[in-house]
């Protein structure tokens, strides 16, 4: 299982969307500037973000992104869905049905799933439980206590000028 660059992207610049005052935004170019990473990609990762009611865009000349909801109501498994989508990493064939062995294979149903697939399914939703208990708001106090008070004046200035 693995997740695109895409959730590494959006995770990362929607951090810095967290101490944007209100009524200010960023602009993708901006962003990926800031990140050093593809407008093109972020600008895509951005868009399922607004379609997901994590971010609102703003139009205009001084238009960009800001944070639709309070950072602490943002899981990561909010923004791994929004880019990736929700369906499970694991989807089983049911090839059992087809074994040489197998006489009766109606005897496969829902009644009787597969041992694999319920295994797996169980272990994908332990990961994304775990991922609903950490916010966008968790990760900025957690990030933000490695800061110096320096590095933390340089990026709010750094976003004010924009």
């Amino acid at each position: 299982m693995q997740f695109s660059v895409g959730v590494e992207y959006a995770l990362h610049s929607l951090f810095y969307l967290v101490d944007l005052p209100q009524g200010k935004t960023v602009n993708i170019h901006d962003l990926a500037r800031f990140n050093k990473i593809s407008e093109t990609y972020l600008s895509k990762a951005f868009a399922k973000l607004r379609k997901s009611g994590i971010v609102r865009s703003i139009p205009g000349v001084s238009g960009g992104y800001e944070l639709a909801r309070d950072p602490a109501h943002i899981s990561f498994w909010d923004v791994i869905e929004a880019i990736e989508g929700a369906s499970y990493c694991f989807q089983c064939a049911e090839i059992r049905r087809d074994n040489l062995m197998v006489d009766d294979p109606s005897l496969f149903s829902a009644n009787c799933p597969c041992l694999i697939k319920v295994v797996i399914s169980e272990g994908e939703e332990k990961m994304r439980e775990h991922l609903r208990t950490k916010t966008l708001a968790w990760l900025h106090t957690t990030v933000s206590l490695d800061f110096s008070p320096e590095r933390r004046l340089a990026i709010k200035e750094w976003f004010e000028a924009l």
